[in-house]
């Protein structure tokens, strides 16, 4: 299916990439329209903490509604897709691999990709969900949350989609330090800069002023920054008993060798 990199000039690359693109994109868009059928389902779960907490969710304009649930049903088009894009990748990138870096990489694709579900899963039942009923209560009994669909939707794929991403963190920590370009002792001066940079990178990605909702999504970001950390102090530890035994080995031998004499 695909060609030897070794075989492939400029324009085939670029044609193979296009393909990769196409197949993508088209991937996403079936999906996202085989999802249409059971967003209303997905709504209604995307909506539990607020109706749990017996508010309404209301639109004001005459199409937005109709488009939240487009935006909606493209959302988990992605998802769905998503596999499929990486294999595309995977497809790509494979031909110009050696026999042991397409394990890795291989491995690489497939264990981010469970990372980026089990983050977006993560951050809905155990960060969302509780931020958004904790943050509807600092209205009072005097104030009426008037929730609009669209910019809810909007609020929870922006929130959702970024601890995808951020839950790939340990294991890009792990390669890094595999390739010997990430130590521990850079990750632990920099804790200070981590701190300020997840708050920053939180203050960013989440459409809302309040600094509760930032602080809820920077803390799991920092925890995952942690985790990254004793990855790498692990692979490390690895490397230093690895070299100890070769050494070891190695002094082994010399003593052998000179006994032989």
């Amino acid at each position: 299916m695909f060609k030897k990199a070794g075989e492939m000039t400029t324009l085939a690359h670029l044609e193979e990439l296009r393909r990769v693109l196409i197949i993508s994109i088209v991937t996403t868009f079936v999906l996202a329209a085989a999802c249409w059928i059971f967003s209303d389902r997905v709504m209604a779960v995307l909506l539990q903490p607020v109706t749990a907490t017996g508010h309404k969710v209301i639109y004001i304009g005459i199409t937005e509604a109709l488009f939240t649930k487009i935006k909606l049903s493209f959302f988990l088009g992605f998802l769905a897709a998503l596999p499929v894009i990486l294999w595309q990748v995977w497809g790509f990138v494979m031909p110009a691999l050696r026999r042991r870096e397409k394990f890795y990489f291989t491995v690489f694709v497939f264990v981010s990709y469970l990372l980026f579900i089990a983050g977006v899963a993560f951050s809905f039942l155990f960060v969302f969900k509780l931020g958004v009923q904790f943050l509807l209560r600092f209205g009072g009994p005097e104030l009426l949350p008037m929730l609009t669909i669209g910019q809810y939707v909007s609020f929870a794929i922006t929130f959702l989609l970024p601890f995808g991403l951020v839950f790939e963190m340990p294991l890009a920590a792990l390669f890094l330090a595999r390739l010997d370009v990430l130590h521990y002792r850079t990750m632990v001066r920099g804790r200070k800069a981590a701190i300020v940079s997840v708050v920053v990178i939180s203050a960013a990605l989440i459409p809302t002023p309040d600094i509760m909702t930032v602080m809820i999504m920077a803390g799991p970001m920092y925890l995952l920054y942690e985790l990254s950390a004793e990855i790498v102090r692990l692979v490390e530890w690895q490397r230093r008993r690895r070299r100890r035994r070769e050494e070891m080995a190695g002094a082994g031998d010399g003593i052998a060798a000179c006994a032989g004499k």
